[in-house]
């Protein structure tokens, strides 16, 4: 502590001081020139105009939460692949042949995901296309029936 200049911890303080002052007249100003209203949604929170009904807490899917965490994989590997390409020249063969592990061993986790049906998380098209000839069957016999 003795080393520092004095004029430097004033600086900081001025800064501090600065900083404190700023916060204060934005919240006085937000006060006085702030609206006061009390309608019948005010106190709800999120107050958007339309009062809130049912509960906040819905339950989701458990591909939802699936997708979530894929999403947060791959977004990590391209973190670690735009440091990759940042730091290319310094890190020369050995970085580019570790990439390249890193890089096949994600999509080797890919292959495996889209095998076991872990990114198939909406119905079939052709379950979907089954059940609708066959709705569509029922309809056409209920027809033929009421003629």
């Amino acid at each position: 502590m003795n080393s520092e200049n004095p004029a430097d911890i004033w600086s900081v303080i001025i800064y501090i001081a600065a900083v404190l002052g700023l916060i204060g007249i934005m919240l006085g100003l937000s006060y006085v020139l702030g609206q006061r209203h009390k309608e019948r949604a005010t106190g709800e929170p999120y107050e958007g105009g339309h009062i809130p009904t049912g509960s906040a807490r819905l339950r989701f899917s458990a591909n939802f939460y699936l997708i979530a965490m894929f999403f947060v994989i791959f977004d990590l590997e391209a973190v670690f692949l735009i440091a990759w390409a940042v730091s290319l020249r310094e890190a020369g063969w050995t970085g580019f042949i570790g990439a390249s592990i890193f890089i096949f061993l994600l999509l080797v986790v890919l292959v495996y995901e889209w095998r076991s049906g872990a990114l198939d998380i909406a119905p079939d098209g052709k379950k979907i296309l089954k059940v609708m000839k066959r709705l569509n069957r029922k309809h056409e016999v209920a027809d033929k029936q009421n003629v």
